[in-house]
């Protein structure tokens, strides 16, 4: 049998928190294989819709010591990120090893036994970096098999061309689900909305200022008191969505982020969508038709294409072995960003943080690499 390489540290995932982790240690001065499942690194934000851009300005988006360049503008666009991580890893010397996907990895004494598809490797700590983009999260229905018409998850879309003239129901109101709503009325596609759950709806920019730098303004003050003080200029922007179907739930958008690791959905120009008609909000689906779905307040609705914006799951219980108070019973990270007591072992990128994914990676990554360091 061959021979485990031996590495300080073994990173999983070539994505923005891979990238960081690697850089930061880097700088420590520790050696490391970084490993990814895909052909490129990135790969999560290349494949991700053509109109995708980053909802977080790019003063607060920057991954460890290489700043975005000036140029971009305030809010890159996919394709502008995806340049930026390639830049990110010519400047730091990164070569992670595509094409390579973990298939197990259990503690064994001091060190991490782990198996991929290229090999085997023993390290002493163990950086999960491969994001929340790995398994899609897709509902089924009844009469779902009956459909006549064209479903896919929004891993798979790509821009709202094939649909020009078409009716097509989008599932879910996240970011994902409000940027693909306007992508297809700009294609010319007639869209419409279903969304099971209250939303806390937030402008991406209050008075010029992005909503981010508020939140990091803000991120030590009790979350239900930075609701209440954000509240009055959030509803004078966004208005009252009842009307047009859209309930908002009991908690504000930073104690939902906090207490529940859910997003609120920053508003880029969907909600004007709404309110000029263009966009039907109806409540979740009850059944699906051979030419349209039901919806549980009994309306239904024909439509030629049905678009899944339902998310993903991390989904890393497939192949790492480590206790249930590390990861859930999806295979979710319970926190991000320090070591699993006694195993030597870091995620990184999975917390949801109001101030911005991408400046919460930086922090993390830092703080990773230097315990790391110091447990050397």
């Amino acid at each position: 049998m061959q021979q485990p390489e031996q590495t300080d540290t073994l990173i999983v995932g070539a994505g923005p928190a891979g990238l960081a982790v690697a850089a930061c240690l880097q700088r420590e001065g520790k050696p490391f294989v970084m490993v990814e499942r895909q052909p490129q690194l990135g790969h999560a934000w290349r494949t991700h819709y053509d109109r995708l851009h980053l909802h977080t300005d790019k003063a607060h988006s920057s991954l460890p010591y290489f700043k975005l360049p000036p140029h971009y503008p305030r809010y890159p666009s996919r394709q502008q990120v995806v340049d930026y991580l390639e830049a990110y890893a010519r400047h730091f010397n990164l070569h992670p090893r595509c094409d390579e996907e973990v298939l197990d990895a259990h503690r064994q004494g001091t060190h991490w036994d782990v198996t991929t598809s290229q090999g085997h490797y023993r390290a002493r700590s163990l950086v999960v970096a491969s994001g929340y983009n790995n398994e899609p999260q897709i509902p089924t229905w009844p009469g779902q098999a009956q459909y006549q018409g064209q479903i896919l998850h929004s891993k798979h879309y790509r821009n709202g061309s094939a649909f020009k003239g078409k009716d097509v129901l989008v599932v879910g109101l996240g970011n994902s689900g409000g940027e693909m709503l306007i992508d297809l009325h700009e294609h010319g596609a007639r869209p419409c909305i279903a969304v099971r759950s209250p939303v806390n709806v937030i402008p991406r920019e209050i008075m010029g200022v992005p909503f981010l730098t508020m939140g990091i303004l803000q991120r030590n003050m009790p979350s239900r008191l930075v609701d209440k003080l954000n509240a009055p200029i959030t509803n004078a922007i966004i208005g009252d969505l009842r009307p047009y179907g859209l309930r908002r739930p009991a908690e504000g958008p930073i104690t939902q982020i906090r207490e529940q690791g859910r997003v609120p959905f920053i508003d880029v120009g969907t909600i004007q969508l709404i309110k000029q008609g263009h966009v039907t909000v109806y409540p979740n689906i009850e059944c699906f038709t051979p030419d349209g779905v039901m919806f549980v307040d009994g309306r239904q609705q024909k439509v030629d294409a049905v678009v899944l914006a339902t998310g993903f799951r991390p989904a890393v219980h497939r192949w790492l072995h480590t206790s249930r108070d590390a990861v859930d019973e999806h295979g979710t990270p319970r926190f991000s960003g320090s070591v699993v007591a006694g195993q030597h072992l870091y995620f990184c990128g999975f917390y949801i943080s109001p101030t911005g994914m991408l400046r919460e990676i930086a922090i993390e990554a830092k703080a990773i690499a230097q315990d790391i360091a110091r447990a050397a």
